[in-house]
């Protein structure tokens, strides 16, 4: 199996999520502090090194009404960098409602305000990796 890695593409961090071994579950791994396109490219090949990555995963914010807006542009020009840069498999997964969903999983673990601005990011990532998989296992 090929180990994943999922992207949440936000416009000051970058949450990083990998599957596991077995391509089961997706943890949350680190949230990158935005600086340079280059650095970040830079961290995430550390991380995909780090891990054995094969593919990514990158979180498309689509409207609610299926449209892609300016956010969903950023994220594909993005995806498609990855893609051209590190010379590996890129796809995007429809993010909505994802880091609603965990936020609101956080707040009922009675996580406090400023620990979940630190996580989210990354639990966010593992929510797209988690559903790409679960999409990819069905069949």
């Amino acid at each position: 199996m090929n180990r994943l890695m999922g992207l949440d593409y936000g416009d000051k961090t970058i949450g990083i999520s990998v599957s596991d071994e077995l391509g089961w579950t997706a943890q949350g791994v680190e949230v990158i502090r935005r600086t340079t396109s280059e650095r970040d490219v830079s961290r995430i090949r550390e991380l995909i090194q780090q891990y054995d990555v094969k593919e990514l995963v990158v979180g498309l914010p689509k409207n609610m009404n299926n449209t892609i807006g300016p956010r969903g542009e950023i994220c594909i020009a993005f995806a498609q960098s990855l893609q051209e840069t590190l010379g590996m498999p890129v796809h995007l997964w429809d993010e909505r409602l994802t880091t609603a969903s965990a936020q609101r999983t956080l707040i009922a673990a009675d996580v406090s305000r400023k620990k979940r601005k630190q996580v989210i990011d990354k639990m966010a990532a593992a929510l797209i990796l988690q559903g790409y998989m679960d999409s990819n296992s069905k069949g």
